[in-house]
């Protein structure tokens, strides 16, 4: 074997032993730093089992609540006619109810306003005239917007009162309704379940994912850098004979897979929830959700995240190599957080879809193409671009961090 050959081989082996030995020193720091590890592994595997708990407990709070409230419903009207006697008559399957007679519709928008009643139904003076005649008769319904579901429970009331007054019309009338009816329209949903899921819910994992990844690399970033320069021991760090790259990727390489951790530590809370704690209870959206969570979806979201988190640690390490002390450095980068999850929030917005547009935005292509993964709609090629795209910049980020590391002035304080 050549000299020159050898020498290489001798010289990777070496820049990888000591790049290995710098990431060991590191990581045993950061795992003995009780803050880093409650941001990277405890919060992130709570989140999901308590926001789940959370989420079912306030809902069935609000079903028994439904069930169980009685609703007012004020009425305007100048005698008992048809619909406050149907009104009465509607069955407690819709949800108990009781009817308040009003003489006139101020009072009845006052106790509304009030929460004294619910709903509010005005009839006006030629009602019972039109419904006599058998002509189109006009009924108003208040309701208060911020009381959530009343609306839709008084538009259940009045087309189970409007359905059954029809009925009875035709009857009279000696007509059928079919006679009456040209045309009948049947909406049918093409999109499965797991469609459904990936594109209306599928953006809350990788928000999650976001999130905990930068917060995992923010701790790790700011200590293993800005806090050296802190307590001093940075300097004796650059006397070692190891080349300053090395020491950068050594570290480098601990914040990237802190972010990591705390990402795929919020995927752990996810299957605790799902598999030990047993908090979706359907049988069938258990089914979607196992579909989803396969080894394949896990290698996928893994390949986006990776680069992902090497662009958040790009991103930190210059901020916390320029800082001169560690809350300096928190202060410039939990800003940086919003910034970071901007992108992600677009992806919520309906209409807004992975294209060779989208895939080239970071953050954005990352939420959109894990939706789409989810919903398993993923085109291949926007996958690939999106990974290109965020490969890129992650790599843009460690060479600007290398060129700060470089420098003498950033380092020495």
């Amino acid at each position: 074997m050549p000299y020159m050959v050898q020498k290489k081989k001798i010289t990777n082996i070496y820049n990888k032993t000591m790049i290995f030995t710098i990431f060991k020193k590191e990581l045993k720091d950061t795992l003995r730093d009780r803050r880093t590890l409650l941001m990277m592994i405890v919060i992130p595997v709570l989140i999901f089992p308590v926001i789940m708990n959370l989420f079912m407990g306030i809902s069935k709070s609000f079903q028994e609540e439904a069930a169980t409230k009685t609703l007012k419903i004020g009425i305007v009207s100048d005698s008992k006619n048809y619909v406050f006697s149907e009104l009465k008559n509607i069955p407690n399957t819709f949800g108990k109810k009781e009817i308040i007679q009003y003489k006139d519709s101020n009072q009845l928008i006052a106790d509304l306003n009030k929460d004294s009643i619910q709903l509010g139904v005005y009839l006006d003076d030629v009602f019972t005239e039109n419904w006599s005649e058998k002509t189109t008769a006009n009924v108003l319904m208040y309701f208060n917007a911020t009381d959530v579901g009343m609306k839709e429970r008084g538009e259940a009331y009045m087309n189970f009162i409007q359905e059954k007054a029809k009925k009875e019309r035709l009857k009279e009338l000696h007509l059928e309704e079919k006679k009456i009816n040209p045309l009948t329209t049947n909406y049918r949903n093409i999109a499965s379940e797991k469609e459904m899921i990936g594109k209306l819910a599928g953006g809350i994992l990788p928000y999650i994912f976001i999130i905990f990844g930068f917060i995992g690399c923010m701790y790790p970033a700011i200590d293993l850098f800005t806090g050296e320069k802190e307590r001093g021991t940075i300097e004796t760090l650059l006397t070692t004979p190891v080349a300053r790259w090395q020491i950068l990727f050594g570290k480098m390489g601990v914040v990237v897979l802190s972010g990591l951790m705390a990402s795929l530590s919020a995927l752990l809370g996810l299957f605790l929830s799902i598999e030990v704690f047993k908090m979706v209870e359907d049988k069938e959206l258990l089914a979607i959700i196992h579909s989803i969570l396969s080894p394949g979806f896990l290698l996928m979201l893994f390949a986006l995240l990776f680069p992902l988190t090497i662009f958040f640690a790009g991103v930190m390490i210059p901020i916390a190599i320029y800082a001169k002390s560690f809350k300096e450095a928190q202060s410039i980068i939990t800003p940086l957080n919003i910034v970071m999850v901007l992108p992600a929030i677009v992806g919520f917005f309906p209409g807004i879809e992975l294209n060779s547009l989208t895939a080239c935005i970071p953050v954005l292509n990352v939420v959109l193409a894990t939706k789409e993964l989810i919903a398993g709609t993923l085109d291949g090629g926007l996958l690939t671009l999106s990974f290109i795209v965020m490969l890129l910049l992650a790599l843009t980020t460690v060479f600007i961090s290398y060129k700060k590391f470089d420098k003498e002035t950033n380092i020495i304080m």
